[in-house]
C-alpha cells in the first residue's frame, strides 16, 4: 500500500506557535508570581486585623485583686468584634492555661513561641486563622484570636478571577491579532506559490511578487535567477538543437548528393573521386558538430564558471606542439615568441584551450593563402600595460576591418572560408564568446607593417601561488 507522507504545519501555524507558546508559559509563570505576592500581602493585611482585635482585648484586661478579668462586657464584645464575613473567635488564658474569658475550647497552636505567633488551628471542627498575644502586665497572661479564613478565601479568589481573565482575553486577542499579521505577512509566499504551481513549464518570465518583507524578496528574487538561469540554459539548446538542424543540413544533403551521383557512375575512378568528395564533407561536417558542441559549453560555462591562476606559457606550448604535425604536413612554418618567461592570467583553462584551438584552426585554414613568401603563423605572448596579450598571427592576404569586425558573429565566413567551402562560420564567434566569459579583450588588426591578419586576446594578470 502506498504511504503518504504526514502532513506538515504550515508556516504561519508554526511561527504562531512559536511565539504564543513561550509568551503563554511566560504569562502563566508571571500570573503566578503575581498571584502569590498578592496572597502573601493580603495575609499580612488579615493578620494585621487579627492581631488589632487581639490588642483591643489585651488592653481591657485588668487585674481585680488577685484575679485577672476582662473589662468588656458580652455584648461590647460582640460590638468590637463584629464582622460581616468571618466568625471570630477569642480566649484569655492565664500562664497555667485557665480560661479568663472567651471560648473554652480554643487553645493556642502547639510550638508557637514569642510575644506576637500567628498559625491555623482546628476550632469546632474549621481550620481557622489564629494569633497568639502574651502580655505580661498587669499579669502574664494571653490573648488567642481566631478568624475563619471564608473572607480570604473569596478575596483570593477573586485576585485570581480578575488578574487571569482580562490577561487571557489579552493573550486571545494577541493570538488573533498575530494569526492575521502572520496571514498577512505570509501571503506574498502564497502568492508566490500560486505562480510557480500555475507557471506553464514553457514560461521562464520572472515571477511577479509583491513582497512585504526582505526575505520574501530575497526569496523571489533566488526563485526568479534560477528562472533566468533556466531560461538562457534552455534558449542555448534551442539555438544548438537549431543550429545542428540549419548548419548540417546542407553537408549532409551534398553527402548524399555525392554518394547518388557515384552511385550512378561506372568508373571506378569516378567512385574514387566521390568518396574522397565524402570524406572530405564528412570532415567538414564532423569540425562543424564539434564546434556546436563547444558553442553550446560555452553557453553553459556562464553559469558555473570558475576564475583561477592558468599558466598561459605552458598551454600556448602544448597548442603548438600539439597543431606542429599539422603545419608540417601543410608546409606552414608555425612557432611561438613569448614563452620563455612564466606567464599566469585569471581564466579557466578549458576555456583558453578552446581559444589557442580555433585561431590556430582559422590561421592554418585560411591564413596561408595569397601571402607574400613562405606560409607562417606564429603565436605570441607579451606583457602591455598590466595586461598578458596572446596573439595569433599569420602572413597571408589579410582582411579589411569591416570584414574583420563581421567575423566576429556567429555564422560569418571571410571569403577564403567561402571559396575553400570550409567552416561554419563559428570559429571567431567562440572565440569571442569564451574570452568575454573570462573578462578578456578580444581585438583583430593587421601586423605592424600591415600584413597578414592578427587576432589578440588581452588577459588580466594573476601572480601564481
Amino acid at each position: 500500500m502506498e504511504q503518504h507522507a504526514p502532513a506538515l504545519p504550515s508556516l504561519g501555524r508554526r511561527v504562531l506557535r512559536h511565539v504564543m507558546v513561550p509568551l503563554a508559559a511566560t504569562w502563566l509563570a508571571g500570573t503566578l508570581v503575581a498571584l502569590g505576592v498578592a496572597q502573601y500581602f493580603t495575609e499580612r493585611a488579615f493578620d494585621r486585623s487579627l492581631l488589632d482585635d487581639a490588642y483591643l482585648l489585651a488592653s481591657h484586661v485588668r487585674l481585680e485583686g488577685d484575679a485577672l478579668q476582662l473589662t468588656l462586657t458580652p455584648r461590647e464584645v460582640s460590638t468590637v468584634l463584629f464582622d460581616q464575613n468571618e466568625s471570630l473567635y477569642f480566649a484569655v488564658t492565664r500562664p497555667d492555661g485557665s480560661l479568663v474569658a472567651g471560648q473554652p475550647g480554643l487553645r493556642p497552636p502547639p510550638g508557637i513561641e514569642g510575644a506576637t505567633s500567628f498559625g491555623d488551628i482546628e476550632h469546632g471542627g474549621k481550620t481557622v486563622r489564629a494569633v497568639v498575644l502574651h502580655r505580661t502586665l498587669p499579669a502574664p497572661f494571653a490573648v488567642v484570636m481566631a478568624e475563619t479564613t471564608v473572607g480570604r478565601g473569596r478575596l483570593q479568589g477573586r485576585l485570581l478571577l480578575y488578574s487571569l481573565v482580562p490577561q487571557l482575553l489579552l493573550l486571545l486577542l494577541l493570538a488573533w491579532w498575530l494569526r492575521r499579521a502572520i496571514t498577512r505577512d505570509m501571503l506574498p509566499l502564497a502568492q508566490l506559490q500560486q505562480a510557480v504551481d500555475h507557471r506553464n513549464a514553457n514560461d521562464l518570465t520572472p515571477v511577479p511578487v509583491q513582497a512585504t518583507t526582505r526575505d520574501v524578496q530575497r526569496l523571489a528574487g533566488a526563485v526568479n535567477a534560477l528562472l533566468a538561469r533556466l531560461e538562457g540554459s534552455v534558449r542555448a539548446q534551442r539555438e544548438f538543437a537549431g543550429n545542428v538542424a540549419h548548419e548540417l543540413r546542407t553537408p549532409l544533403a551534398g553527402i548524399r548528393a555525392l554518394a547518388d551521383y557515384g552511385l550512378a557512375q561506372k568508373d571506378p575512378a569516378a567512385w574514387r573521386e566521390q568518396l574522397e568528395r565524402i570524406a572530405s564533407s564528412q570532415a567538414r561536417a564532423s569540425r562543424l558538430v564539434d564546434q556546436l558542441l563547444e558553442l553550446a559549453v560555452a553557453h553553459e560555462a556562464e553559469a558555473g564558471l570558475r576564475m583561477e591562476p592558468v599558466a598561459l606559457d605552458a598551454l600556448v606550448h602544448d597548442a603548438v606542439l600539439r597543431f606542429l604535425p599539422r603545419a608540417d604536413a601543410a608546409g606552414v612554418d608555425l612557432g611561438a615568441r613569448g614563452i620563455d618567461a612564466p606567464a599566469w592570467v585569471e581564466g579557466d583553462a578549458t576555456l583558453i584551450e578552446g581559444i589557442l584551438n580555433n585561431l590556430l584552426d582559422n590561421a592554418l585554414r585560411y591564413g596561408v593563402t595569397g601571402g607574400q613568401g613562405p606560409a607562417a603563423v606564429t603565436v605570441g605572448l607579451e606583457i602591455v600595460d598590466g595586461e598578458t596579450v596572446l596573439s595569433v598571427q599569420d602572413n597571408g592576404s589579410g582582411l579589411p576591418g569591416e570584414v574583420q569586425e563581421q567575423l566576429m558573429q556567429r555564422g560569418a565566413q571571410g571569403e577564403t572560408g567561402q571559396l575553400l567551402g570550409q567552416g561554419a562560420g563559428l570559429g571567431l564567434a567562440l572565440v569571442a564568446q569564451y574570452a568575454k566569459l573570462m573578462n578578456a579583450r578580444v581585438s583583430l588588426g593587421r601586423d605592424a607593417q600591415g600584413r597578414g591578419w592578427v587576432c589578440s586576446i588581452a588577459f588580466l594578470n594573476k601572480t601564481a601561488v
